[in-house]
């Protein structure tokens, strides 16, 4: 919740400094969000080998996995940053005007300097994780939250000398907290005792090796995938919906923003429950495993259904807390009514993946993703919302569309995802030494 309260505070502080940088935020940050989190993603794949080791009480083996996984953050870092410095593709495809490019390109490249941080606090993150001590890594993201309203009022509206920037302000924010939280992070893991089990330092230097990068990606990269094709059916929503202008797309920045920060919940559950999923599967505990992983999951579906119900019967003042722009508000509100059927689905689809990665399955989840989310819910969103052939209801034209046809794609997800759970389960159990 923390992390994504940086987007909302990026939303809420540039919609009052105008229309035109809130659009340029929500495609800018669309796209940044595709890079980093398919990236991060790759990098999730620490927190399952991690998890297994622990319960196996391979201690010694857990620093050598930390150091093959800082070698890949770098390498990913590199490649992401490239993307981000030269985003005119993506951008083409949105058909933006002159000055919405512009913003968007410059808030992009000032996170191209933001992103070698990222996804090295993700390493910090992983390890922390796995081994059931979240409770740090919650602390320094809220010390990045208590500083983002500031440095946000500093760039954004200009003080102190400091010209006001609009919606790149909030990148320049972003970088300068992602550094801090990376210092945090890496002095304790040097000075911490709890830390010292692991060989992280005084160990030797490790160059990267082969087989433990190729096991890394063999899940990280399903898995990146499958992070990907989420976002960037959002992404791609964000940009066929700014060819119908600045109003539609802002309306859908805000819905998207704080289905965000409400998807945060039953993603906590979702990491909660994969690792103590994977921590029973290194102490070979399988039928506990598959106890705690239904019990994430139900857990999980029925915090979204409440919260979702709770939302939508408060969705005109939520909607007035992030902008009062009597327009945009009207372009928000028809889209509050998908959050509740969204959130139950996606809840559900999001912890079973989860749990599919404790056991070390990505691919056949990925293929999944891709087939609904993109196949599906792009494709159907796309007919819906702008209509080409003539066969749309009038009710869901525009960004009702699109989130008509992603809702549907992943209600689809949650239930062949459930469906294969059942099959690695079960396979598992047979394969039982």
């Amino acid at each position: 919740m923390a992390l994504v309260l940086n987007g909302v505070i990026d939303t809420a502080m540039t919609s009052r400094y105008s229309a035109t940088d809130l659009a340029a935020l929500a495609l800018g940050g669309a796209i940044y969000v595709s890079v980093f989190v398919g990236l991060s993603g790759v990098l999730q794949a620490l927190s399952p080998i991690i998890g297994q080791l622990y319960g196996g009480k391979r201690m010694a083996e857990i620093g050598y996995q930390v150091k093959q996984g800082t070698w890949l953050a770098l390498i990913l870092s590199l490649l992401g940053s490239i993307v981000l410095l030269f985003p005119q593709p993506f951008l083409s495809i949105a058909q933006a005007s002159p000055l919405l490019s512009a913003k968007a390109i410059l808030y992009l490249q000032i996170l191209a300097l933001a992103l070698p941080a990222t996804l090295g606090f993700n390493v910090y993150s992983a390890l922390n994780t796995a081994v059931a001590r979240p409770k740090m890594v919650m602390a320094i993201k809220l010390v990045g939250v208590m500083l983002k309203f500031p440095l946000n009022a500093l760039f954004i509206f200009g003080g102190f000398g400091i010209p006001a920037l609009g919606g790149p302000g909030c990148a320049i924010a972003t970088t300068l907290i992602a550094w801090l939280m990376l210092l945090i992070g890496w002095t304790i893991l040097r000075y911490n005792n709890f830390y010292k089990q692991f060989a992280l330092f005084h160990s030797g230097f490790v160059t990267p090796h082969w087989k433990a990068q190729r096991a890394l990606l063999k899940l990280g990269i399903p898995t990146g995938l499958s992070y990907f094709i989420e976002v960037t059916a959002f992404t791609f929503m964000a940009i066929f919906i700014a060819r119908l202008g600045e109003t539609a797309v802002a309306g859908h920045q805000i819905t998207a923003n704080f289905a965000t920060v409400l998807y945060m919940l039953p993603l906590s559950i979702a990491i909660a429950t994969g690792i103590l999923v994977a921590q029973s599967i290194g102490a070979k505990q399988l039928d506990q495993a598959q106890q705690v992983g239904y019990s994430g999951i139900r857990l999980a579906a029925l915090c979204s259904a409440s919260l979702g119900v709770i939302i939508w019967l408060s969705r005109a003042t939520i909607i007035r807390a992030y902008t009062p722009n009597e327009t945009i508000i009207a372009a928000a509100m028809p889209l509050f009514i998908f959050i509740g059927f969204y959130q139950l689905f996606d809840a559900i689809q999001c912890s079973t993946a989860f749990v599919l990665r404790a056991y070390k399955v990505a691919i056949i989840p990925t293929i999944i993703y891709a087939v609904s989310l993109w196949g599906v819910g792009l494709v159907s969103g796309y007919i819906l919302g702008l209509n080409p052939y003539g066969i749309s209801p009038p009710s869901l034209h525009g960004a009702s569309g699109f989130w008509m046809g992603n809702s549907a794609s992943i209600a689809l997800v949650a239930f062949s995802l459930l469906f294969y759970l059942r099959r690695v389960q079960r396979r598992a159990l047979e394969q039982r030494p």
